[in-house]
């Protein structure tokens, strides 16, 4: 198991390239299984969610292989509806799969699926919407089995915005007959992207992006070469890794209008932000001062997949700031870690209470999750002295090359094999 070896307190400065969004291509490739046409989707980062997820297109029948930097699926011959129950537990995204694969094969098993531990995270409003579509659901021994004779479009109403419920449901819907229309949708920039892939197969989807997506089935779909959008949440952490660390990064292939509520916080922290076509560019010259508050939402509110690298940021930043998580009930596992690098934190239920030092000291800390990992990486970077950041599996499943990128910038950082 690997681990980083940071050398903290230096400048990062320079240009890195943004990379294609993980929360879009994991639903894209999911919806692959939609077509018997090829699906190329384009300039895919090479994680191990995504990696993951080739896996079970391969046990599905698909023909899903890496070629450069895409990936090329053919479905055509996908024969089984079973997802593994291994895989199932490694990728949280696997639960897309039932959406496309009842609508494929009009049966569909799949173990329920694993991810980060950030806590309890049901998949309830998924298996509503998918029963309104006509889908009869069965749980035993931890699978759940979806059956049904045909998909019939429905109006559908979210107990809350969910993205995962939100994409299921969608490619589900987009073979059903008739019209389905799902209110309080989630709004973020991949239910759009994922929206637009449909689309570029043929789909008749609509309104992504509001609070209302209407579907019309369509009797098939044909296959697509599709770029999905930039990752705004690596972009954010390399934002967020600049205005702790100081110097000047610009980021290229960058989207600030899926951003903003991020730079609106980066802006009160003193970072100087200047936005030129698909590039961002920050500079930090001085200690930052900590905003007031920040309480994740759904998109367009405060991105919870960037708490955690926020709360690092304020650690170091001159004054007190109020962190409130509304979104999962497990996400401050990392505190405990930040604590041994001297931050000064206290939890209390959701929201974590931040009191800004000069400095933190290098320490050797545990990756618990995909985000709190990233932010020990970012702490480590801005900290005085020598840290390690152990078990960084977890930064593998959402960032690719991190530690490149990062050097490229100045930073002192080496993947070591334990």
């Amino acid at each position: 198991m690997d681990k980083y070896i940071i050398n903290g307190g230096r400048r990062l400065e320079g240009q890195v390239r943004v990379q294609t969004a993980k929360n879009s291509v994991l639903p894209i490739l999911a919806a692959s299984v939609l077509t018997d046409e090829k699906v190329t989707v384009l300039n895919v980062p090479d994680i191990t969610d995504v990696r993951n997820m080739v896996k079970i297109l391969g046990c599905l029948g698909c023909r899903a292989v890496y070629r450069g930097d895409d990936v090329i699926v053919e479905s055509s011959c996908a024969n089984n509806c079973e997802i593994p129950r291994a895989l199932a537990h490694e990728l949280r995204s696997s639960v897309f799969l039932l959406g496309s694969v009842i609508s494929r094969f009009r049966r569909a098993k799949i173990a329920y699926p694993g991810g980060c531990d950030i806590g309890l995270r049901p998949v309830d409003l998924h298996l509503t919407g998918l029963k309104r579509l006509g889908v009869k659901i069965t749980e035993s021994n931890g699978y759940i089995v979806c059956e049904c004779e045909r998909l019939t479009g429905n109006e559908i109403m979210l107990d809350c915005p969910s993205v995962g419920a939100t994409e299921n449901i969608m490619l589900a819907a987009v073979r059903a007959e008739g019209t389905t229309v799902i209110e309080n949708a989630a709004r973020e920039p991949e239910i759009e992207d994922l929206q637009n892939f449909l689309n570029s197969m043929g789909a008749k989807v609509r309104g992504a992006g509001s609070g209302t997506v209407v579907i019309e089935g369509v009797k098939r779909l044909g296959g697509s070469v599709y770029q999905p959008i930039a990752d705004r949440i690596e972009a954010g952490t390399f934002l967020i890794a600049a205005a702790m660390c100081g110097g000047e990064v610009e980021l290229c292939g960058a989207n600030a209008e899926n951003l903003s509520s991020l730079l609106h916080k980066l802006r009160e922290n003193g970072c100087k932000i200047r936005i030129k076509n698909d590039k961002i560019y920050l500079r930090s010259e001085r200690r930052p001062v900590s905003v007031k508050s920040i309480e994740t939402q759904p998109y367009p509110g405060f991105p919870t997949d960037l708490q955690a690298q926020m709360t690092a940021l304020c650690c170091v930043s001159s004054g007190n700031c109020i962190i409130t998580e509304n979104l999962f009930e497990t996400r401050f596992k990392y505190v405990p870690e930040l604590r041994r690098m001297g931050a000064d934190i206290t939890v209390v239920d959701r929201s974590a209470f931040v009191r800004g030092v000069e400095k933190l000291k290098g320490a050797v800390t545990v990756a618990h999750d995909l985000r709190g990992g990233a932010a020990l990486v970012i702490a480590a970077l801005a900290a005085e002295g020598d840290s390690e950041v152990l078990d960084i599996s977890h930064i593998d499943r959402g960032y690719a090359r991190f530690e490149y990128k990062l050097l490229s910038l100045g930073a002192g950082i080496k993947r070591v094999g334990v």
